[in-house]
């Protein structure tokens, strides 16, 4: 017990210390980004469920790999709290609240956003380069998955979790959420898996490059 309970706190004692201490202090407050982000999403979900508002969300979030880039590039932000039709928007709401309260809180809302963004438009681009490999190569997709709308917050959430573990010393966590996205990938194969793999695969383009940014300091 007390091994796990040193693992534990070796993992997670950095970050938990981290989002803890504002918490008490300013609540709500501390996560500003987060509750908007919440609150956008939900009104999304709202708007997007009535015919009346149905086609205005397709018309300004909706991305598909069959669409001209320029105009994927341009929903692709707003896609990000577009809540999947297929999928309880609950969690999406709890995955935002969860993660991106973390991170806001972590590396501040700015950063949270660029790499919330970052992940979400690798997923975008990816499935567009899937579909030009084709579904017999291992790394594409079926000619279908161009039809796919492609919404939800769950690239941003995976590549946020990576980032943020890997910022904060929980390495085996950031092992864990990759590892299980590659298993996702095994058993589905599908576009959602995939995009997720692309998703830590840009984050960790980015913890590299951050990497090497502190190198660069400490030698100065």
């Amino acid at each position: 017990m007390n091994r796990l309970a040193r693992w534990t706190r070796a993992e997670w004692g950095l970050l938990y210390v981290t989002v803890r201490e504002p918490l008490p202090k300013r609540h709500w407050r501390a996560i500003p980004m987060t509750i908007g982000a919440v609150a956008l999403t939900a009104a999304l979900q709202f708007v997007q469920n009535h015919s009346w508002g149905y086609q205005f969300v397709q018309d300004a979030g909706a991305v598909r790999a069959e669409d001209p880039l320029w105009l994927a590039l341009l929903r692709t932000p707003l896609s990000l709290f577009v809540p999947a039709l297929d999928l309880p928007v609950w969690g999406a709401l709890a995955q935002i609240l969860f993660v991106f309260g973390i991170a806001e809180i972590c590396i501040g809302r700015w950063r949270t956003l660029v790499i919330a963004y970052a992940a979400t438009l690798a997923g975008t681009l990816y499935a567009r380069l899937g579909i030009w490999l084709g579904f017999d190569n291992p790394f594409g997709l079926p000619g279908s998955d161009r039809l796919v709308v492609d919404t939800g917050p769950s690239a941003a959430v995976v590549g946020l979790a990576v980032f943020v573990a890997w910022r904060y010393g929980a390495y085996a966590t950031a092992l864990a959420v990759t590892g299980a996205m590659a298993v996702e990938v095994m058993l589905k194969g599908n576009l959602a898996g995939k995009e997720h793999l692309a998703a830590i695969i840009a984050v960790g383009l980015l913890c590299l490059a951050s990497a090497l940014r502190h190198q660069r300091l400490r030698v100065r």
